[in-house]
């Protein structure tokens, strides 16, 4: 078949030429014009001017759209997609539905039906032509969108073209585009429909083209699909098409994997398509190594062009030509760090938020908070720090969470022997892929010697007295414990601002409290837990065996000194007070959650309800889900998620379930765990008995207290929020942000600024709208190398029996129950006795661990919060398990062994 290239120059469209609202030649089409001829077109417009092959055509414009559905009736639909919530599908299918029957009825008007005829005759007198989607929500750099709507290949003759274009403007309202939209929070008034129209490639061969590796996140290797044929096949997934990878700097082939191809899709005389089976199509791969090059040096193009790795779909015409049909940007790969790499070749980057268990994005005030306090423990430890409103240079951010630069611990022997074994038990899955990173030869031991780190850490230890509080804590456990009282009660002093100052006062102390408050928490906290868990190491070794699996995470169970325990065994008091007082439950049984939150603020329930969680908040409203993030609401700022808690702890029933009984049972086991232990190790002497007694007591008074360093922190953040909060008012009555919220999406700089007189509108609008699009993602890698790779998406996971997930061992016991998948605790319900299936956890989660029956989390190590809280809670736990919230489903049963580290599908 005869192919021409669009008329005109690519790459520089007439400038005098003016705009046809109806039809525009794609040679005239570029991204500005997103709104009048959505994605497709504006990117194919696009690849004309950077010169790339692409079958000429043009567009139907979103005015041909809204002018032929004008009289349709849509308005009234838009509302009702609106007003429904976007979990609601059979509701939001019946309106998708109603959509679509409007707009194939609606007429196409006579100058919209002249303008396609003229347009299409100008392409060749009766062409076969392919007729496209391209809405104005598609192909964006947030959401590609793509398969939303409708195409139709192989289209010959003008009635023909002007009836594909009626359906592709129907298609707009497939179930799937409105449910997508819905999801993403696109208001459907604000969607419209232009109109791809393009020559058809007679395609030899064709498929899809990444410009970065989608699934290693590897920039620099081009991933192609292939198979004969029409690349519906491919796009579709009706045939398994051949697979290569592609080094885009050598064109060397790294990987080649010949699919069936059993299945081709080809064009019909006449129009239309059909589909051949093939019986030899795995025999021979179907692209030679000078095509392949061919084709990623184009989309190496097409990248350069757009400016971010691009989802091509390509076709080779029997002549041998290639032509791109579509880009669209991958909006699935992970964001590089915004630093350049602090040295020279690659490097290794950690999540530091997802270690924190906080799968979310952090506002900007949250990362500006986070850069000062990291300034703060480098410049502590001795390291320069020109800016600490930047954070230091291992600290970067990539896709608006906390990363971590871990190349001097990948190249170090102290810290390769050091750093994987504390992420055992705090977050075990990146202890694996950073020991897998040790066999590579690109990350070889440069440092052998550990002087490096010790003229760190090694000072700041001795003036934070660290050796007399482990001797203290070995020799009078007692005056440890006291001593970190009466630090709590300095830090929180240090935390008070005057109520009269002004709001350039109220920066200067959040960034005090930020870059200098904070630090001292560590070294006057961490020794005591840290001796406790290596206290109750040392008891396993003077046991004279191996000890058995779970045998010293009993002792674990129950622990005093824990200011979570705390604080959620006093919200299950304040759930017993309330079912005691017949008035406050029957407030709970009859009240939704918002209203519950309006009577609170206007002082109007019960006075047990009212006076209870009033003291309660007194105490711990600076808590929060998320709580690492300034940006976040304290559950003092929204109490709605607490009062949630309580109606969820009022339903249950059952004595012998309540937690506050629980933990007593779990202390008591804990205790006689330790009786036993210490009689195995005292049937070796009566010496090793003492010594595992003393071990173990210590253990028990100390590891609590692991809870404590982030409580600090999060009391110094809720106070800056308080501060920051307060300058946001001023900021929004003197007009300068739209909300007091607005603060939030500031840094303190700025803030600073906007109290000078500067206008903060637009950065706070573009970067809410950059939050709200990464809230979206749920894949965060763990581990990220500068060059965009993924290490663990390299190793294929650990071979298991069907049916089992592994993980790491958290909480010994056996459990069996139905699941109960909660991805944001926040209005969650947790009927008592269910697994609680969680991404991970942090202090805001727990006390939902009050009445689950067992925990399963994708992050996290024995020793991480939510595996240190169910023990305590008695609950078996398995975390650290790969892709657990999309692998479990709500409602199925599931056996947790917490000893095991196994998931198994119940029967």
């Amino acid at each position: 078949m005869e192919q021409l290239r669009s008329p005109g120059t690519p790459g520089r469209a007439p400038r005098d030429e003016p705009r046809h609202h109806l039809v525009l030649g794609l040679a005239l089409v570029s991204k500005d014009m997103l709104p009048e001829v959505g994605g497709k077109a504006a990117n194919l417009g696009e690849l004309l001017r950077a010169g790339l092959p692409v079958p000429a055509g043009f567009c139907v414009t979103t005015e041909a759209y809204r002018q032929a559905m004008a009289p349709a009736g849509l308005e009234q639909v838009h509302r009702r997609l609106t007003a429904t919530d976007a979990d609601d599908l059979p509701a939001l299918a019946g309106l998708a539905a109603t959509a679509r029957g409007l707009a194939l009825d609606a007429a196409v008007p006579a100058g919209i039906a002249d303008a396609l005829r003229a347009s299409y005759a100008a392409l060749g007198a009766d062409i076969p032509v392919a007729v496209r989607s391209s809405a104005t929500a598609e192909d964006l750099p947030f959401a590609s969108f793509a398969g939303q709507q409708d195409t139709f290949l192989n289209v010959v003759g003008a009635e023909a073209v002007i009836a594909a274009v009626r359906q592709c403007w129907a298609s707009l309202w497939t179930d799937r585009a409105v449910s997508y939209r819905a999801t993403h929070g696109i208001s459907p008034s604000t969607v419209a429909l232009a109109v791809v129209v393009q020559r058809m490639v007679d395609a030899a061969v064709a498929g899809v083209l990444f410009t970065a590796n989608p699934v290693t996140g590897r920039r620099h290797e081009a991933v192609i699909d292939a198979s004969p044929g029409l690349g519906e096949a491919v796009v579709s997934g009706a045939v398994n098409p051949d697979h290569f990878v592609v080094d885009g700097a050598s064109r060397r082939i790294l990987e080649r994997r010949i699919g069936s191809k059993a299945l081709a899709i080809r064009s019909l005389p006449g129009g239309g398509t059909e589909r051949i089976e093939q019986s030899d199509g795995a025999s021979a791969p179907c692209l030679t190594d000078p095509q392949l090059a061919a084709l990623e040096l184009l989309g190496r193009r097409a990248e350069v062009h757009f400016g971010s790795p691009q989802d091509l779909e390509w076709a080779i015409d029997g002549d041998g030509t290639a032509w791109l049909t579509q880009s669209r940007p991958i909006t699935t790969l992970y964001p590089l760090p915004d630093k350049p790499p602090s040295g020279d070749g690659l490097r290794v980057y950690l999540c530091f938020s997802l270690a924190q268990g906080l799968t979310r994005p952090l506002t900007p005030m949250g990362l500006a908070g986070f850069r000062l306090i990291a300034s703060s423990v480098a410049v502590a430890a001795h390291f320069d720090v020109p800016e600490p409103s930047k954070g230091p240079s291992p600290c970067v951010q990539a896709g608006q969470r906390i990363f971590f630069d871990l190349t001097p611990v990948v190249r170090s022997s102290t810290g390769r022997a050091i750093v994987p074994r504390v992420f055992d038990v705090m977050e075990s899955r990146s202890a694996t892929v950073l020991r897998r990173l040790f066999g590579d030869p690109r990350f070889s031991v440069t440092v052998r010697s550990p002087w490096p780190v010790l003229k760190h850490i090694v000072p700041v230890a001795a003036r934070a007295r660290v050796p007399e509080s482990l001797l203290r804590a070995l020799f009078r456990p007692e005056a440890a414990l006291r001593h970190v009282e009466r630090f709590g009660e300095r830090f929180r002093a240090a935390l008070v601002v005057p109520a009269d100052s002004t709001p350039v006062q109220r920066l200067d102390h959040a960034e005090r409290i930020l870059g200098q408050e904070l630090f001292p928490v560590v070294p006057n906290v961490i020794p005591l837990p840290a001796l406790g868990f290596a206290l109750l190491a040392a008891a396993g070794k003077l046991l004279g065996r191996r000890p058995e699996p779970g045998e010293l995470q009993a002792v674990l169970r129950g622990l005093p000194n824990n200011v979570t325990t705390e604080m959620d065994l006093a919200l299950w008091q304040l759930a017993a007070a309330i079912r005691a007082d017949a008035a406050s439950a029957s407030v709970f049984a009859g009240t939704a959650l918002l209203e519950l939150v309006r009577r609170y603020r206007a002082r109007e329930l019960p006075a047990v309800v009212q006076s209870g969680l009033a003291g309660f908040l007194s105490r711990y409203g600076h808590r929060a889900v998320a709580e690492i993030d300034l940006g976040m609401p304290r559950w003092s700022d929204d109490p709605a998620h607490i009062l949630g808690v309580l109606a969820n702890y009022l339903r249950l029933d059952d004595p012998a379930l309540a937690p506050d009984r629980q933990f007593g049972n779990a202390a008591r086991q804990a205790e006689e765990q330790v009786g036993r232990l210490v009689a195995a190790a005292g049937e070796r002497n009566r010496l090793r008995g003492a010594l595992v007694r003393a071990a173990l007591k210590r253990t028990r008074l100390f590891a609590g207290l692991r809870e404590l360093p982030k409580y600090h922190l999060v009391e110094a953040l809720a106070s800056v929020r308080q501060q920051l909060a307060l300058v946001g008012t001023e900021l929004a009555a003197a007009g300068r942000i739209r909300e007091a919220d607005d603060v939030f999406f500031l840094e303190l700089a700025e803030a600073r600024a906007g109290l000078g007189g500067k206008l903060l509108h637009g950065i706070v609008e573009q970067r809410r709208a950059a939050y709200e699009a990464e809230l979206g993602r749920r894949h965060i890698p763990r581990v990220l190398l500068s060059d965009g790779t993924e290490p663990e998406a390299l190793q294929p996971a650990a071979a298991a029996a069907a049916g089992t997930l592994r993980g790491s061992p958290a909480s010994a016991g056996t459990v069996t129950a139905r699941a109960r998948v909660i991805l944001d605790p926040q209005g969650a319900h947790l009927e008592p006795g269910e697994i609680l299936v969680a991404p991970s956890t942090d202090p805001g989660w727990t006390p939902l661990f009050l009445t689950a029956g067992g925990l399963v989390m994708e992050m996290g190590g024995p020793n991480s919060h939510g595996a240190v809280v169910a023990r305590e809670y008695g609950i078996p736990a398995v975390v650290g398990v790969p892709d657990a919230t999309t692998r479990i489903l709500t409602g199925h049963s599931i056996t947790v062994d917490g000893a095991a580290g196994t998931v198994v599908a119940a029967g």
